[in-house]
């Protein structure tokens, strides 16, 4: 038999296990929080502290028959689809930088270098590698990981548990919003990939003009010398590019939470 004092200690519990749902979820899915590197023990506390903190503005009201329950099933489905869609938003954002680091990569003649991504755990180019750390250094120092966090609370009050499912316009709005990936990608690559197009372009004609040049000991060197100084020299208008994604992908977040 259960003291009185500890009655409702279960049903709490359950409250707060359903208010961490959301959260989770979208942890799971967003850039920094959901990476390897992230223990997942500080990712439940995490969860658990902003779903404490959310049901200071909703009132979680459990099913009767529980969560195992056909009502109970919806519930967790909606909180795992709510997180899900706003962690993906930023992630979609995120993913503009490893876009443009495969293309001018590729370009380079880099696609042979590659090393393990600290983010998925997969092997990306180096490239990529490099201007995912830039993305990640930006999204911190625009306190992207903050304003995820406070959409994440805010959508308990547009999206409360329980409540309608992820709207179809919004489900259709992400995919869209899916779809600008590889044109942002691309704008971030464009002002070295397009000068090494044209490089790859003049050793071309080299090579017609004087067959016995060996085109690929001289035009791999100069190929990635001009790939680096043109990083270099570009690297302010990519910061622009990838900042613009990263904002994209938090408007779409936040236009997610706020049931848009």
């Amino acid at each position: 038999m259960i003291a009185p004092g500890f009655a409702g200690v279960e049903a709490q519990l359950w409250i707060w296990l359903v208010a961490m749902i959301r959260p989770g979820a979208a942890f799971l899915a967003a850039p920094i929080f959901g990476a390897n590197a992230v223990p997942v023990q500080l990712r439940l506390i995490l969860s658990l502290a902003l779903g404490m903190a959310a049901l200071n503005s909703v009132t979680i009201t459990l099913p009767d028959g529980g969560i195992a329950s056909i009502s109970g099933f919806m519930l967790v489905i909606g909180e795992v689809l709510a997180g899900l869609a706003m962690g993906f938003a930023l992630q979609i954002g995120y993913a503009a930088a490893f876009v443009a680091g495969e293309t001018i990569g590729n370009t380079m003649g880099l696609g042979f270098a590659a090393m393990v991504d600290p983010q998925s755990g997969q092997s990306t180019q180096a490239i990529g590698q490099y201007l995912s750390i830039v993305a990640t250094f930006m999204l911190l120092s625009m306190d992207g990981h903050l304003m995820l966090v406070s959409y994440v609370v805010q959508s308990y009050q547009a999206l409360p548990p329980g409540g309608p499912l992820l709207s179809a316009d919004a489900s259709y709005n992400l995919v869209m919003f899916g779809g600008t990936l590889l044109g942002a990608g691309l704008t971030v690559a464009l002002p070295v990939g397009f000068a090494l197009v044209l490089v790859q372009l003049v050793m071309a004609m080299l090579a017609r003009s004087a067959p016995a040049l060996n085109l690929f000991s001289v035009g791999l060197p100069v190929t990635l010398l001009v790939g680096l100084l043109l990083m270099a020299m570009a690297a302010p208008i990519m910061g622009q590019g990838i900042s613009a994604a990263l904002r994209a992908g938090l408007e779409r977040a936040e236009a997610i939470a706020t049931g848009r």
